[in-house]
């Protein structure tokens, strides 16, 4: 992810979920993604309001180490990436 760089927007929803618009570009293309986290979700990966951005970024470092950005759904829930790799799970 070295040349990759992820521009991250959060804003809250009416329900209190966090809506996080994230761009990923590696200089040649860019991709977009939608990302929800609840405050359930914020609560189970030891997150909070203030580390909300850190914990996305942190999301799609862990992406980008297994996939290429065109392979990242566009959008989802921040849990629904243990489906798919079940050692993103909180430490």
């Amino acid at each position: 992810m070295s040349d990759t760089d992820l521009h991250i927007d959060c804003r809250a929803a009416d329900d209190g979920t966090w809506l996080c618009g994230v761009t990923v570009s590696d200089g040649r293309s860019y991709t977009e993604h939608l990302v929800t986290v609840s405050q359930a979700e914020l609560a189970r990966y030891g997150a909070d309001n203030n580390s909300l951005s850190m914990l996305v970024s942190e999301a799609f470092a862990f992406l980008l180490e297994r996939e290429p950005k065109e392979s990242i759904l566009r959008e989802f829930a921040i849990s629904d990436i243990e489906r798919y790799f079940p050692e993103f799970g909180p430490s």
